[in-house]
Parts: C-alpha cells; sequence; structure tokens
C-alpha cells in the first residue's frame, strides 16, 4: 500500500499516515480475544484509504473491516470491532479516550440542556465523587459491535441532527441509578445506586428503549407501553386521538381498543343518518399514530383491537393485506383480534358464528371481557332475537380468514380475552382487562375516555424491565435482582410526568410494572436443554416460578414500606388469590414439576399488606435492547447463529452467547419440527407471569407437501395454544427460503416496528 498517502486531521490540517499509530490501535482492541487476526483488519482498513482521507474517517473504516469479519468461527471479532467503536465514541464526545470525571460530566450537560438539573439539585459533589468511585469505564469492552452500534443510534444523549454525542454508557447507566433512586433516604441510596448500576451495566438486568434513552434527560415519559381505549362516540374518539399524539410523541408504543365502534349502516342519532363503520375511524387512529417520529429514537407503530364477532369483521381482518384499494385499507397498524372459548366452542363443533354491531345488543361488549356465562348467555339469546341486525357464518370459514390473513401478513394477532380476565391480577368485576398493547405481552384496565383530560377515564400505562437469565449463575441470586428491579421501576412511575390526567391517575392507583426475561435461548442452550423435545419443562417452570415470587416478595417489601397501591382492592391478590390458581390446568399433563417456593405465607402476607403493584411480569420481545445485552433476544430461539440484521444504523452481525462452545446445545428457530414445544413451554410460563407474554407462531413452508401450510395445522396450534391457558399469539413467522442469518429487525421495544424492551 502507499505509505505517502495523507490524511485531514481535525482542525483541516494534512500530514503524512501513520501507520504505526494504526496498528497499535487494532493490536489493542484485539487484546485477549482469540481467532482475530490484526493483520486481516488492516489489510482490509488499507485497501479503503484514500488520499486526503479523513481522520475521522479512518476510524470508521478500520472498525467497518473488523464488523465485516464477523462470524461463526471468529465471534471474537465483534469485540474487536466494538472496542475500536468505544474508542472511536469516546474520543468523538470527549476529544480523548478517558472519560471525565462524573461531576464535571453532569455540570457541562446539564448546561447545555442535555441533563435533567434535579441530578446537581440532589446531588452533592461529594456524592458525585462517590459515584465516580463506582463506575467502571472498562466495563465497556464488554459490549459487542452490535450494542455500540444501537447505543450510538438509540441510547445515548446526543443532537439527532448533527450526530454529535454527548456521554458514554457508563454514564448513562450510572445515571439512570442517580435518578430512579435520587428520592431514597440519603443513608440509603448510594448503596442502592451501586447495586443498580452494577446489576444493569453487568447486564443481569435489561432496561427499555424508553429508560435508557430518556432516564437523566429533562424528558421524562418512560412507559413503554400505552393502552388506550375509546368508546362509541365522537366526543371520545377524538380524546383517543388526541391522547395517541400525546404518547407517540413521548416514544410509547400504542395498543388501541376500538372494538366498540358500531358497524357500517349503523343507526345515529336516532335514524338522522347512516354510521360510516370502522374503517374510517381506524384510519383517523392511524393518522395519529404516524405524525410523530419520537424524536429519531423510533417511528410511531400501534396494534388496533377489536372483537371476532363484530359485524364488520370479515371487512377488518384484511385491512393490512396488499390486496385491495386505500379506501378500504389500513396498513399502517398492526391489529389484535380478540377470542374466547364460545368462538373457538363454534369452531370445535363445526357451528357459526353470529356477528352484530356492539350498539345494537346491551351488554354483550361488557360481558365478553368481565363474564364468560353471561357473555354465552346473551349471544344466544340475541342470535333467537330476529328484530337484531346480525350475520351468520361459518366458524371455520370466519377463522381460515382469519389464519390466512395472520400468515399472508404476519401481523394479525391474537387475544384469547376470557384467559386474560380469568388468570388476571385483576377482579373483572371490576377492572376488565379490555385490550392488549402494542406487542401483546400487557394485559391492563382500561376505560374510555370522554375528552382528553377526562380524569374518569383510565389511559393504563406499563413500564418495562427483564431479567438477563443468561447470566445468572444460579435461581437465587433473583432474590436481589427483583428487590432492584421493582424498586427502580416503582420509583420510575413517581419520577416520571404525565401529559394526561387519565394516564396518571390510573398509573398511581396500580403502580403496574412488566418485567420480563432476556437470552431464554442462551439459558436453555447453557443447561442443555431444548426446545422442542420438554427437555426444558421442567427447568422453565422452575426459573418462572421463582421469577414471580420474587418479584411478589419485593412488592410485599415494598407495599410494608410504603403502603399497598391504592387500587388494590381491585386484584385478586387482595383475596389472596394467586397466579398459581388460576392456570389452565390442562399444563399439568405436559409438566409435573412441583412448587418450590413457600406459596402459602406469601399468600397470607399479600392478604394481609398488599402489593405495591398490581402487576409484576410480562414477557417483551426485547430485540433491540437484548442487543446491549449481547443476548438473545426474549423467550425466541435463534434464527441463526449469527444474526444480520438491518437496522438504521445499517447492518449488524451478533453472534449468539458462547457460541463456539455450545453450537450443538442451541436449537435453531427454523431446525424445530412443528409449534407444539416451544407452546408448551409458553404455557408453563404463563402459569406464573400476571400479565402476558409475546409469543410467536413459526412455520417453514418445505416441511409439508406442495410446500403450502395446511390450515388444519395453522387452526391446530391456535386451540393448542388456547388449551395452554395462552393469552395472545405476537407474530407469525414463515420461513422465506431467505438465509438464516438473514433477520431484519423489525421489532422495536414496544413501539416504533414492534416492540422489545
Amino acid at each position: 500500500m502507499n505509505t505517502n498517502l495523507l490524511v485531514t486531521k481535525r482542525s483541516g490540517k494534512k500530514e503524512p499516515i501513520d501507520l504505526d499509530k494504526i496498528h497499535r490501535v487494532i493490536t489493542w482492541a484485539a487484546e485477549g480475544l482469540e481467532n482475530v487476526s490484526v493483520s486481516q483488519v488492516e489489510l482490509r482498513s488499507h485497501i479503503q484509504f484514500y488520499d486526503g482521507i479523513r481522520t475521522n474517517d479512518i476510524h470508521e473504516t478500520i472498525i467497518k473491516a473488523a464488523a465485516d469479519l464477523i462470524s461463526t468461527d471468529a465471534p471474537d471479532y465483534q469485540y474487536l470491532a466494538a472496542r475500536l467503536a468505544i474508542f472511536h465514541l469516546r474520543k468523538k464526545a470527549y476529544g480523548q479516550f478517558e472519560p471525565p470525571k462524573l461531576y464535571d460530566q453532569v455540570v457541562k450537560q446539564c448546561q447545555l440542556g442535555h441533563y435533567d438539573r434535579h441530578l446537581l439539585e440532589d446531588y452533592t459533589p461529594e456524592e458525585f465523587a462517590q459515584m465516580d468511585d463506582m463506575l467502571d469505564h472498562w466495563r465497556d469492552m464488554n459490549f459487542s459491535y452490535a450494542a455500540v452500534k444501537q447505543l450510538e443510534g438509540k441510547y445515548l444523549v446526543q443532537n439527532r441532527v448533527s450526530g454529535e454525542i454527548f456521554e458514554s454508557a457508563q454514564f448513562l447507566y450510572i445515571l439512570v441509578a442517580a435518578c430512579l433512586f435520587s428520592h431514597y433516604d440519603k443513608a440509603q441510596r448510594m448503596d442502592y445506586i451501586k447495586r443498580f448500576y452494577d446489576a444493569i451495566s453487568t447486564f443481569k438486568i435489561s432496561l427499555p428503549t424508553p429508560i435508557m434513552s430518556g432516564v437523566r434527560t429533562p424528558t421524562r415519559q418512560f412507559s413503554s407501553c400505552v393502552l388506550i381505549e375509546s368508546d362509541d362516540s365522537l366526543a371520545s374518539i377524538n380524546a383517543t386521538a388526541s391522547s395517541i399524539v400525546t404518547y407517540v410523541s413521548q416514544r410509547a408504543g400504542i395498543g388501541i381498543n376500538a372494538g366498540r365502534i358500531r358497524a357500517l349502516g349503523s343507526t345515529i342519532r336516532g335514524g338522522e343518518a347512516f354510521h360510516t363503520g370502522c374503517i374510517p375511524f381506524y384510519k383517523y387512529f392511524q393518522t395519529a399514530v404516524k405524525c410523530c417520529s419520537q424524536g429519531g429514537v423510533r417511528g410511531g407503530a400501534a396494534t388496533m383491537f377489536y372483537p371476532f364477532w363484530h359485524l364488520e369483521v370479515e371487512s377488518l381482518l384484511v385491512l393490512k393485506n396488499n390486496r385491495g384499494v386505500e379506501e378500504n385499507r389500513v396498513r399502517h397498524m398492526d391489529y389484535g383480534v380478540q377470542l374466547n372459548k364460545t368462538m373457538y366452542q363454534r369452531l370445535i363443533k363445526g357451528q357459526n358464528i353470529t356477528l352484530f354491531s356492539p350498539s345494537d345488543v346491551p351488554g354483550l361488549y361488557e360481558s365478553f371481557f368481565d363474564d364468560q356465562d353471561e357473555f354465552d348467555r346473551l349471544y344466544q339469546k340475541y342470535e333467537q332475537d330476529p328484530n337484531i341486525r346480525q350475520k351468520s357464518i361459518k366458524a371455520s370459514e370466519l377463522f381460515s380468514l382469519l389464519m390466512q390473513e395472520r400468515a399472508s401478513t404476519g401481523r394479525i394477532y391474537i387475544q384469547n380475552v376470557d384467559h386474560c380476565n380469568t388468570h388476571s391480577p385483576f377482579d373483572p368485576k371490576v377492572a376488565p382487562v379490555r385490550q392488549s398493547n402494542l406487542c401483546m405481552e400487557i394485559a391492563l384496565p382500561t376505560k374510555p375516555l370522554e375528552h382528553v383530560y377526562d380524569e374518569n377515564g383510565e389511559i393504563a400505562l406499563c413500564t418495562l424491565s427483564a431479567f438477563n437469565l443468561g447470566a445468572l449463575e444460579n435461581l437465587d441470586e433473583l432474590e436481589d435482582l427483583a428487590d432492584l428491579a421493582v424498586r427502580a421501576l416503582d420509583s420510575l412511575l413517581d419520577y416520571q410526568d404525565y401529559p394526561l390526567p387519565a394516564a396518571r391517575k390510573s398509573t398511581m392507583n396500580r403502580r403496574t410494572l412488566g418485567i420480563g426475561v432476556i437470552n431464554y435461548a442462551y439459558y436453555l442452550a447453557k443447561n442443555g436443554v431444548r426446545y422442542s423435545d420438554g427437555s426444558a419443562n421442567k427447568l422453565t417452570h422452575k426459573t418462572f416460578e421463582a421469577i414471580q415470587y420474587w418479584m411478589l416478595k419485593a412488592s410485599l417489601n415494598l407495599a410494608k414500606e410504603h403502603g399497598a397501591c391504592p387500587a388494590f382492592n381491585e386484584t385478586k391478590y387482595a383475596e389472596g388469590i394467586l397466579p398459581i390458581d388460576t392456570y389452565k390446568k390442562d399444563l399439568d399433563g405436559i409438566c409435573q414439576e412441583p412448587l418450590h417456593y413457600d406459596w402459602e405465607t406469601l399468600r397470607e402476607d399479600i392478604k394481609t399488606y398488599g402489593l405495591r403493584n398490581s402487576t409484576l411480569s410480562a414477557l417483551m420481545p426485547s430485540e433491540t435492547s437484548s442487543q446491549i445485552s449481547n443476548a438473545t433476544n426474549g423467550i425466541e430461539p435463534p434464527r441463526g447463529y449469527v444474526s444480520v440484521k438491518a437496522s438504521k444504523n445499517g447492518i449488524l452481525k451478533q453472534v449468539v452467547p458462547d457460541m463456539i462452545a455450545l453450537k450443538d446445545n442451541y436449537e435453531l428457530l427454523w431446525d424445530m419440527p412443528s409449534n407444539d414445544g416451544y407452546l408448551q413451554l409458553v404455557g408453563i410460563m404463563q402459569k406464573f407471569i400476571d400479565q402476558s407474554i409475546s409469543a410467536n407462531t413459526n412455520y417453514d413452508p418445505a416441511r409439508f407437501d406442495g410446500g403450502r401450510v395446511p390450515m388444519k395445522v395453522l387452526l391446530k396450534d391456535l386451540l393448542t395454544a388456547y388449551k395452554l391457558g395462552v393469552k395472545t399469539l405476537y407474530y407469525h413467522n414463515t420461513r422465506d427460503g431467505a438465509a438464516d442469518e438473514q433477520q431484519d429487525m423489525g421489532a422495536d421495544d414496544c413501539a416504533g416496528g414492534a416492540c422489545k424492551i
């Protein structure tokens, strides 16, 4: 290569390229890593150098050269590339590799308006010095390349127009801890800050996008999921649209329940006019969702919910497909179709399903959620009434249309509303669950708003986090981790702002949290068990029992300190009813693992002292935030040992954890013979999880005659999920023939394409 090339410094000055300096930096980044070659990185970089190249571009060329070498044979290039990227990031943020002192960093960024000034009001310079001693900036070197690129793209405080970055990751972690425990007693808070900082910076607890990108900044809205219900009136529909705009602009993913809206042709104003039906209002909601860019962190996204027996259901089921014209399609939202036992029974018995407009059948919509026996009684009564507008259709035809659209779009979701209420922390008579969220893991009560500042309505918010199962040495660690996670998220509820009264009132009353898991696939591989053959059933039962038990215990302890949440009396917990009491007993046929914790003492303590939080658990996809921990996302099996994910930051390669040692232990998605084993595991998890689970179904057409997945297989899986007590189904994935490694970054932390924490 020509060593007479000139480089352009940041000052504009030109000088000869210093290849020795480049060699030293790459050698530093390669230290301690296996199967990486400094010369290979240099060779790939040199080819791309040109006369006059900027020093900034040299850094990025070297980083890309290292990242391109990431493979199953040499996974450590993901750390070499990451270290080079961290070096580059710090030079951009601080003008040098060494970060400044924490206090100096906070003062400067508060002056610039990037950090929340309360940090300087709540903490003294001496306390910042204590936090500085807690910091371990070398933990930056444990990030993978994909993690660093996600930090740069989404989480680090920056000017999103110019691309200027103002911090590195350890400042993010310590300041999140400082913000969330700022109101704790001065004698206690430094201990909590250190423990929480250590847990999140060593990836034992994973934080969602809104917390990582927002906490420590002046923007104080950190709930990942927002559930908004519309009534069947123009005032309520307008209030719903306005609420959507408010929360989309603040980085939240939206669940919209529009199931009450009456059907096309219904009379309005006493027969003065015909109603235009659901579709124009769905378009209105879609416009509200897409009107804000969420500050460059992610785009607005929503899932719309409606009942399977709605008179317009045949038109609503096809809203997302590529056929039709703009006038009869609403393609830029996803849809949650709501089912219950009555609907499934009609299918199994070969009967018909009768469709109604909710406005024509008093009490039917309400009982669909809060009383299944009453729903069945009213449903049959209205079917026999010739004066009520209705349409009868074969259940097999309607279910086939549902599953056909779910298969072709991938994003028609399922909510079993009876399971969401019978196996729920809430008493459905006073607090029914009538919808889920963007990613199908939240199940919380809502009430429609009649105007945007209506305090009688209820907008449900859920704040997320996750335990990294792969980072656990044993389940005993969950006691301390659950205490930290529950305390931190509960603090966040008081720390954040509430732009709408219905959201504030609901959150303060119910104090709902949703803590899930990441790295489940690695956890199974590490323990030598698999998704598909039942070998993971007992481990999964023990693990999720421990998770829910210790989170309930943590919330109980908070209730002893600060009192139970005000709406605790609206939960089944107040009656001493726990998740282990209401699960589908069909699960006992596939897993006979006994309970290992003292649930009876816990039950009595909860009845005595209450809980600080109405809900504690939800299993979210965690697609983006899991990358920060170099973990497999959520509970899903990987598609390949190396995932090549397309994001706005370019193509990112991520290798499954401990790939060389555990390669034979991983069960890849398309190696699974069916969905049976996976759905069993989801059912076992749901036994303990008090909200719901972002669970996917996956199909490889090549496994079936003619390259087509039979409808009977799709329906069998739907019925299996229902039988095992699964509350919700998220994506329907179809193998399309692309290489297993190729995987688009679809979902993203409960907003922006999908959900993940």
